[in-house]
């Protein structure tokens, strides 16, 4: 099964810019169908209240008859002494499956890594540029899966698609998207360098098109066993986790 790991549904409240201000889900839908996509990852669009805004994105997944997965979106500075609650909470009684978190509000902190830990879940963490940041959590946090959307940079940063591979080398909790990567090549090198085991398919739905992001995937000419991992078995791997502990969280309890 395709699923897309990167898409936007719901209102934000910013009204600044697509990304806070509406994010809605119907052409998507129909255009994922339309390219074979099974399932999505959806996380709100930039919120100031992000309880709020999980609140009805669980809404749009219970609507959904699984076809879309949640993640919850925390803010790393607002929500600060409550995310182990808000993600608790979006876990048990929603049934989301990972943590969004993005360097437009706040840098991630022990705070997001620690609730990942303890839930199981990943941790898809918008670097803006920035993938110097992975370097602590990572190593702080082998326990935890870290997702680094748009090989690190949206704006087409090649310093930042350089050190996003780099990572997705080194550490074996890094991975990264595919979401809104213009300069092919550096996708090639992603799967090159690090293996099909480290890069999932990601459209950044619904602002980008899912079909033609999931054409980028498929003009890598990957062998189909690799093909798959990158379509959809690397996030079912990731996301079969969640709920489930890791021996660090238990032995800390």
């Amino acid at each position: 099964m395709v699923i897309d790991g990167h898409v936007h549904a719901g209102k934000g409240d910013g009204l600044t810019g697509p990304w806070n201000t509406d994010a809605p889900l119907g052409a998507y839908l129909r255009r994922a169908r339309a390219a074979g996509i099974g399932r999505a990852v959806v996380f709100p669009a930039l919120h100031t209240d992000y309880g709020r805004a999980n609140l009805e994105l669980a809404r749009v997944v219970s609507r959904s008859r699984g076809r879309l997965i949640g993640f919850a979106f925390v803010h790393a500075g607002r929500d600060r002494g409550r995310i182990h609650e808000m993600v608790g909470t979006a876990v048990r009684q929603w049934g989301f499956r990972g943590i969004k978190v993005h360097r437009l509000d706040a840098p991630a902190t022990r705070e997001v890594c620690e609730a990942a830990r303890s839930f199981g879940v990943p941790v898809l963490y918008d670097v803006l540029g920035e993938p110097f940041r992975i370097e602590l959590l990572a190593q702080q946090y082998p326990d935890v899966d870290f997702i680094v959307p748009h090989l690190g940079s949206f704006a087409d940063d090649f310093r930042a698609h350089y050190q996003v591979i780099d990572q997705l080398c080194r550490f074996p909790n890094v991975y990264t998207d595919t979401a809104g990567v213009r300069r092919f090549d550096y996708l090639v090198s992603a799967v090159r360098r690090a293996g099909p085991r480290k890069v999932i398919f990601g459209s950044d739905g619904p602002w980008l098109h899912p079909g033609l992001e999931l054409h980028k995937i498929r003009l890598l000419q990957l062998p189909r066993r690799h093909e798959a991992l990158v379509t959809g078995g690397n996030m079912l791997r990731l996301l079969s986790k969640a709920g489930r502990p890791s021996l660090r969280a238990v032995a800390a309890a």
